[in-house]
């Protein structure tokens, strides 16, 4: 028996897909389907997803790309298009924290490490979008799924800057899920909460909230979740490979929770 939701023949790129919670989107868009490629800075870990996609028996391109440089993405998703024969699916995920001080306290914050948090969680997002775009709008038809963050949901969630670039991520997902519909083109936000990777430093966050310890600042954000658990990458696999299928047609502009019920 088939997957109940198919990908079959799509052309997927996702960002950030060389570990967490991109690698496991890619495999499950992969597992449904898909052919994949994935963009990232670490060759090795991208030539390791690609192993993982080309085992399940889909393509997978590596794409070795630093997407805080504005210049690069252009060519960087056009290489992925090619290579992929066509695009139709976008997955936004690479992100992350720049640490730029205490998360209330912006008169703290480094004014570039401000602007670089901007450029990581939001801009880049925009200038891969409108690289991908024009494949679309050709086919009439796409997916665009944008990675944002229960810190885009929630303030004190977080530096400044980080939450400020997430809820940015969400006026732009929904802004432009009507500037795209014409075109057959949805576009959403999954909005992560607490998920163990390598992005998830405790002690840091520790520091943030002026905790002692580890088990006293995972206890505090642990709490504040309905189900009372951190999640772990591969429960966001599911909720992607539904936003990027026909059977997802019904749902754009919105903002999708996979954070095990925070501050719900």
């Amino acid at each position: 028996m088939g997957h109940l939701i198919e990908l079959n023949g799509r052309r997927a790129l996702v960002t950030g897909g060389g570990r967490g919670i991109g690698r496991s989107i890619a495999l499950a868009l992969a597992k449904a389907g898909a052919d994949v490629a994935v963009a990232a800075r670490s060759q090795a870990e991208l030539e390791s997803v690609a192993n993982e996609i080309q085992a399940s028996g889909r393509r997978g391109v590596c794409l070795v790309l630093d997407l805080m440089s504005r210049q690069a993405i252009g060519p960087g998703i056009k290489r992925a298009a090619e290579e992929l024969g066509g695009l139709d699916i976008l997955v936004n995920n690479a992100g992350g924290t720049i640490h730029d001080g205490p998360p209330l306290n912006p008169l703290d914050h480094d004014p570039q490490a401000f602007e670089d948090n901007l450029l990581l969680n939001l801009i880049q997002a925009f200038y891969t979008t409108r690289a991908a775009l024009p494949y679309m709008i050709k086919q009439k038809w796409g997916r665009i799924i944008n990675i944002g963050s229960c810190g885009g949901d929630h303030h004190g969630m977080g530096p400044v800057a980080y939450a400020t670039a997430k809820h940015g991520l969400v006026g732009f997902t929904r802004s432009m899920a009507y500037a795209v519909a014409p075109h057959g083109i949805n576009i959403n936000v999954i909005s992560a909460g607490l998920t163990e990777s390598r992005a998830l430093d405790w002690e840091q966050m520790a520091r943030w909230y002026n905790l002692a310890t580890v088990d006293e600042v995972r206890k505090k954000v642990v709490d504040k979740t309905a189900l009372k658990r951190v999640l772990d990458p591969d429960e966001y696999g599911p909720v992607a490979v539904l936003l990027a299928s026909d059977q997802g047609a019904a749902i754009t502009g919105q903002v999708i929770g996979v954070d095990a019920g925070y501050l719900v």
